[in-house]
């Protein structure tokens, strides 16, 4: 259910809600991908952020 209209959610996994504790780089992107396909990710970092949050590249930077 989206939070604003009450209605379902899009994508194969609308109905899902996934809590998300990893860190680095394989874990987020299993949660994005969960994301992508409708799922309600909440990610749990620890106070610092999330380590790979330094990682590039950046565009334009």
């Amino acid at each position: 259910m989206t939070a604003e209209s009450g209605t379902p959610a899009e994508g194969a996994l609308g109905d899902l809600r996934v809590v998300e504790y990893a860190q680095g780089v394989t874990g987020p992107f299993c949660g994005k991908a969960f994301a992508d396909l409708g799922a309600d990710v909440v990610k749990v970092e620890p106070l610092g952020g999330d380590r790979s949050r330094g990682h590039g590249p950046f565009p334009g930077g």
